[in-house]
């Protein structure tokens, strides 16, 4: 016997990827996820190459991942795929501090954050 297969949680011409614990604020995440969105993944792997924002990095990782799945897993042509959705997430936040004056206490967040990619293929228009 044994379990029912699990569901796909993407349609049959997409393929996602998901980089947890990110050592970034959310906000400053999205304006990297912002700046891929809907573009062929060649173009948004060379935006991310050039990109002077330091989680960029971990961005084109995840994007490559994301691209790699759609290839093996999916069966999907890395052609024609396009970034579908790019949207982040919160994840947990330490919090620490340092002492201020007249006894009082600094509170410093160190925000982390997650990125979801999903890239879909397209048929391009002759």
């Amino acid at each position: 016997m044994g379990k029912a297969k699990n569901p796909r949680r993407v349609a049959e011409n997409e393929a996602m990827a998901k980089t947890r614990m990110l050592r970034t604020s959310p906000q400053k995440l999205n304006l990297v996820a912002a700046m891929i969105r809907g573009k062929k993944v060649e173009k948004a792997l060379t935006d991310l190459t050039f990109s002077k924002k330091r989680i960029s990095e971990d961005v084109k990782k995840c994007l490559q991942s994301a691209i790699a799945n759609a290839e093996n897993n999916h069966n999907l042509d890395v052609d024609e795929l396009i970034v579908a959705e790019a949207y982040v997430g919160k994840n947990l936040v330490m919090k620490r501090g340092r002492p201020r004056a007249r006894g009082r206490f600094g509170r410093i967040v160190k925000p982390f954050s997650e990125i979801t990619i999903k890239v879909r293929q397209v048929e391009e228009q002759a």
